[in-house]
């Protein structure tokens, strides 16, 4: 039997039941949409993270109380440890040699005031006056604070997106006066879009000479240490361990005991999202392996009905000189052509899901993720047609006539 014939007869086998072939699709169906979606929004979110957080500075290495924390027993544990202060950063800048920048942040969530418009949690920053080139903010319009207002703690910040576009909708902010938790400040500039990640915006925040955040803001609150090593990447290894040196001594830490503060850095924050991105993978392979095995079993089951509906038809072509490997072929068409349009819909679907959920997390549709789909699928269908098929072609011609 020639392929296009072969072809022919297998889809017009299919298209006789075809509710019947929809509902034996679900599985596969359900399968592949898992697969597209979720490898969809997986792919986003490692493009989005290695651009904005892990990709941006990594020469930077970040000194905090908390570190990144993984547990509840790491959490009460760093809890314990003396907070960060502007002293210590003060102290690193004089000692570490290998540091080519040594900067701080504090951050607390506080209330916007502008006019009779408020916003009631805002993301506020208090920065050195270098961390702006340090970590390459992009200001839209103004300017960053400079050192003399950092060093006379002056009442200038720059706002985020959100926050212009919430407080002046239809006005330029630069020059206007804002109240941070009740404090008077100048707007002096406003930075870039930036957009949200997992659901967060990254554009509800304030900016501010750490000064003037620990004055007014948060005087009682630790913050992080931000350093940039001499001689870039290549150097962040050893600016680090002289740094880790400083604090250990400031906070008088034996050699046998760990270190009393976190670090954050462009590798460890890579380690963690890979950990949490391969937990997301694992859980897709697990959900779309159990739709995609409940799909390859309603096949093969229609397979088999399909086999003793058409035992006579069987028996007519193997009388007519079909030899079982054709009629081995063509079962093994239909589960084939059966599971790959349920492999299309599934793709379809998935990036549908995509489309979707890219409103909240980044997800990017890649041609190689749907042809893994319908590749997928295919091969579902070819696995759960193997028996059926076999069975078909061993019927003896002589007692598939005489089947009633």
């Amino acid at each position: 039997m020639k392929s296009a014939e072969l072809l022919r007869v297998s889809a017009a086998a299919l298209t006789r039941h075809k509710m019947r072939a929809f509902l034996t699709l679900l599985g596969v169906i359900i399968g592949v949409a898992t697969v597209v979606g979720v490898v969809s929004v997986i792919s986003g979110l490692n493009a989005y993270v290695n651009d904005k957080v892990i990709g941006l500075n990594p020469d930077i290495v970040i000194f905090t109380k908390y570190g990144i924390i993984t547990s509840r027993e790491e959490w009460l544990i760093a809890r314990k440890r003396r907070d960060i202060t502007l002293t210590d950063m003060q102290v690193i800048r004089r000692e570490c040699h290998l540091c080519q920048e040594v900067g701080g942040r504090g951050q607390r969530t506080r209330p916007v005031k502008y006019g009779d418009k408020k916003l009631s949690d805002v993301e506020i920053q208090g920065h050195t006056a270098n961390m702006g080139e340090a970590m390459s903010f992009d200001i839209a319009t103004g300017r960053y604070f400079t050192s003399a207002e950092y060093d006379h703690a002056a009442s200038v910040a720059v706002i985020g997106w959100d926050v212009q576009d919430q407080l002046f909708p239809h006005v330029d902010p630069v020059g206007r006066v804002i109240k941070v938790d009740g404090y008077p400040v100048k707007v002096i500039g406003t930075l870039a879009k930036q957009g949200n990640v997992m659901g967060q915006s990254q554009d509800n925040v304030v900016y501010m000479p750490l000064t003037l955040f620990k004055k007014h803001i948060a005087p009682s609150e630790d913050i992080g240490v931000f350093i940039k090593p001499r001689g870039g990447v290549a150097m962040v290894g050893r600016a680090t361990d002289e740094v880790r040196s400083i604090l250990r001594s400031l906070r008088k830490t034996k050699f046998d005991k760990d270190d009393p503060f976190g670090l954050v850095t462009a590798e460890m924050l890579q380690d963690l999202w890979k950990n949490i991105s391969a937990g997301a993978f694992l859980l897709m392979i697990l959900i779309s392996g159990i739709s995609l095995v409940v799909g390859a079993i309603v096949i093969a089951n229609i397979m088999f009905v399909s086999v003793v509906e058409r035992t006579k038809e069987i028996g007519v072509r193997r009388a007519l000189g079909a030899r079982r490997r054709d009629i081995r072929r063509q079962f093994l068409l239909e589960a084939a052509l059966l599971s790959a349009v349920g492999g299309v819909i599934g793709v379809l679907l998935g990036a549908l899901i995509a489309m979707a959920v890219r409103q909240v997390f980044p997800a990017q549709v890649k041609l190689s993720f749907v042809l893994i789909g319908i590749g997928v699928a295919t091969v579902t269908g070819l696995l759960a047609g193997w028996i059926p098929s076999s069975q078909a072609s061993k019927l003896a011609p002589v007692e598939a006539l005489r089947y009633e």
